[in-house]
């Protein structure tokens, strides 16, 4: 191997890409890895711009990856921000039924949850919601009590920390291209060319494209969809104590409006889920023609919108409309006024969305020669991240012969 060629390279520094990068440093001492990150620092998108909750795991189908890598994953983030010193607390929440129609959904939850392996889950009359949520509406609620929240651009720096004392992180290099030959994959940035025996694409919002790039081609597109959020007014703070949930459309893979408190004090309101005009379009002006371009000539694109246009429509209107907004938040705080809620933060998820429409509910990974494309991990994977790390590392080691010696030399 010449000194500048790397056994491996992971192309993203979000928390998925880096929870797999320092899986694989500490699995395979060996190997020589180098992340790849277009930003300034490393978990500045989807990993930076969260809720900060750590998922329980009781939405997700019994038996799906994602189900199963959120419950393990839940503890595993919670021992290692003790151990670390990250700051994290278990504070439980309450998803809140507040019409009889919502009822079997919550009763569906709580069977998911039990099928999950998640404890502690009970229901709540109003009377006992309202001794853990005082402000909360609702004729019955689910208590799921190993819910939790902290900071995920600390854990992400916090990888990165322990990555670097085995492998390499360059930031500010944009991935352009990739060429693959028999023998390894070469890298095109906007910095020079990088060569690896294989790559790992955790490019999140550009998953899809660097898929492109390496000659593959998903059965999907990535479709990034913004998360606008209010913040409480810190003299209104007091209206919500930790986490309040309504119960979930299931057709939907969003959670609704909702309430959290974050580790740092402050309550957040939303997020609600519109289709973004970029890939990274933080705010409402955000436009991008390609990004537009390639959303609206995949032919999933009009299948998912016949199929989810009505609750699209509401997304949108709540996106323009603050009055539409706190009216659905109201439905859980009914003493919510508007003045309460100022402009908060915002976020943008990246959800793969198949050919006919379907928007892709589990994790999806795809492997090819020599390449291993991550192409689904919208949340909970920022909970889930270190044993989706530990995933990617058991595929990648299938995939590329590590452990037989073909790798590493």
């Amino acid at each position: 191997m010449t000194e500048s060629q790397r056994d491996v390279i992971v192309i993203g520094g979000g928390i998925v890409g880096l929870a797999a990068a320092l899986e694989i440093t500490v699995r395979f001492p060996r190997l020589r890895l180098l992340v790849l990150e277009k930003e300034r620092r490393v978990g500045q998108h989807q990993s930076g711009h969260n809720s900060g909750v750590i998922h329980s795991g009781v939405y997700y189908r019994p038996g799906s990856l994602k189900a199963k890598l959120c419950v393990e994953g839940a503890r595993a983030m919670i021992q290692f921000c003790r151990e670390h010193g990250i700051a994290h607390q278990v504070c439980g929440k309450v998803i809140v039924a507040t019409s009889d129609a919502e009822l079997p959904r919550l009763e569906e939850l709580r069977q998911r949850g039990e099928a999950n392996g998640i404890d502690g889950l009970r229901f709540l009359v109003p009377e006992e919601l309202h001794d853990i949520e005082p402000y909360a509406n609702g004729i019955r609620a689910l208590a799921v009590p190993s819910t939790g929240i902290t900071d995920y651009a600390k854990v992400c720096d916090k990888f990165a920390e322990l990555i670097v004392a085995r492998g390499e992180i360059t930031l500010s290099t944009k991935v352009t291209g990739l060429k693959r030959n028999p023998q390894e994959v070469i890298v095109q940035t906007d910095r020079g060319e990088f060569v690896a025996k294989a790559i790992i694409n955790c490019a999140g919002l550009f998953s899809d494209r660097i898929a492109k790039m390496a000659g593959d081609k998903p059965d999907l597109a990535i479709f990034p969809f913004r998360g606008e959020y209010y913040d409480l007014i810190p003299e209104r703070s007091s209206l919500v104590r930790a986490l309040i949930y309504p119960v979930p459309d299931p057709q939907f893979p969003f959670l609704g409006v909702h309430f959290t408190r974050r580790i740092n004090g402050c309550v957040d309101a939303g997020p609600n889920a519109v289709l973004a005009l970029r890939r990274e379009g933080y705010k409402r002006s955000d436009f991008n023609l390609r990004d537009l371009s390639s959303a609206l000539t995949f032919p999933g694109f009009w299948h998912m919108a016949g199929r989810h246009w009505r609750n699209g429509l509401g997304e949108f209107r709540r996106s323009l409309s603050k009055t539409a907004f706190v009216r659905a938040l109201q439905r859980l705080l009914p003493d919510l006024r508007d003045e309460d809620l100022v402009p908060g933060g915002s976020g943008v998820r990246a959800q793969a969305v198949k050919r006919d429409g379907t928007l892709v509910d589990d994790f999806h990974f795809v492997r090819s020669e020599r390449v291993l494309h991550v192409l689904n991990v919208p949340s909970p994977a920022a909970t889930a991240s270190l044993r989706i790390g530990s995933y990617i590392a058991d595929m990648a080691n299938n995939n590329f012969g590590w452990n037989n010696g073909t790798g590493g030399d």
